[in-house]
């Protein structure tokens, strides 16, 4: 075995190890939660359908991958090698959904009571549920394709195939591709551009919060900064990380499938780079995004207080 094959299984098996570690300990610290008496809060619910869909991305996708830097050949059979593949595109859709559905569910939360989506802030959560088992099935539905063009390597049919490391990509016809790429994006567009207005609309609240606390006594406002930079911070880092980890996978993906013959390193990249945000998401959640019991956002109720007090 080389010593590129060998630096790339140690990148393949460090990320699943770190990934999966990572989502362990966020699971573990959300199940303490539960048991030490904290009420099951809605976007509980959407990290632990994130928790799974990371599991899912970074073991179907980095265990195969490593076995194939190691040297391992012809490991799979058919149905292994499609149910792999078919369970890290199920994974990495709803991974997309969950984000997006946390950060919309944040915007919505944070809003002013005299904004637009103050009757969301009621109605959303009962919702939650609903979006989350729509997007499962979303995803189970289209990645249906992967089922049909995907093989085994074993069975030596290099003819119109694409070799993907532990399987074969079998190539179908343009019109077929074109379609599936259409019924693919529209989904991950739309969770995209969702994700990048909620991220805008928090921001925007942050700022305004901001600015209503510089007329306050700086004993307050000192105290409520910190809160607000780490709020700001967090929502920078999780959408950032994500928007670019996925914007590079898609150019990568882009170049592999549409090359006739990609080379192992651009097929490897595209691998490790689609599950970066799996890996690293579980410890920016941790770090300060837990949003059930994190003091990150303790700064709302105090700001949902002032205004009903104004109002009232």
């Amino acid at each position: 075995m080389e010593a590129s094959d060998k630096a790339i299984a140690v990148m393949f098996s460090t990320q699943t190890l770190v990934g999966v570690l990572g989502n362990l300990c966020l699971l573990c610290r959300y199940m303490l939660f539960c048991f030490s008496g904290f009420s099951f809060k809605s976007t509980d619910l959407i990290l632990w359908h994130m928790i799974v869909a990371n599991f899912l991305t970074l073991l179907c996708k980095g265990v195969p991958q490593t076995m194939v830097a190691l040297g391992f050949k012809d490991f799979l059979n058919d149905f292994g090698c499609k149910l792999l593949v078919y369970l890290h595109r199920v994974g990495r859709g709803v991974c997309m959904s969950s984000t997006c559905s946390l950060s919309v569910f944040q915007a919505i939360t944070i809003s002013p009571w005299n904004s637009l989506w103050a009757e969301l802030k009621v109605e959303a959560p009962k919702y939650i549920s609903s979006s989350l088992c729509l997007s499962w099935i979303l995803y189970v539905l289209i990645s249906i394709f992967s089922l049909v063009y995907t093989s085994a390597k074993f069975k030596n049919n290099t003819k119109n195939t694409k070799d993907l490391g532990y399987c074969f990509a079998v190539r179908p016809d343009k019109i077929i591709y074109t379609l599936y790429a259409i019924i693919q994006s529209v989904p991950d567009l739309i969770f995209v551009g969702l994700m990048l207005w909620a991220s805008s609309s928090m921001l925007f609240t942050l700022h305004r919060h901001k600015q209503r606390m510089q007329h306050m006594p700086r004993t307050n406002v000192s105290s409520r900064r910190s809160t607000e930079s780490r709020a700001t911070e967090t929502i920078l880092l999780l959408v950032s990380t994500f928007v670019c980890s996925y914007t590079l996978s898609c150019m990568l993906t882009l170049s592999v499938t549409l090359l006739l013959n990609p080379s192992w390193s651009l097929v490897n990249m595209a691998a490790i780079v689609a599950g970066s945000f799996p890996a690293m998401s579980p410890f920016l959640l941790m770090r300060c995004h837990n949003v059930a019991h994190s003091p990150c956002f303790s700064w709302i109720k105090t700001e949902k207080m002032s205004i009903i007090l104004k109002l009232t």
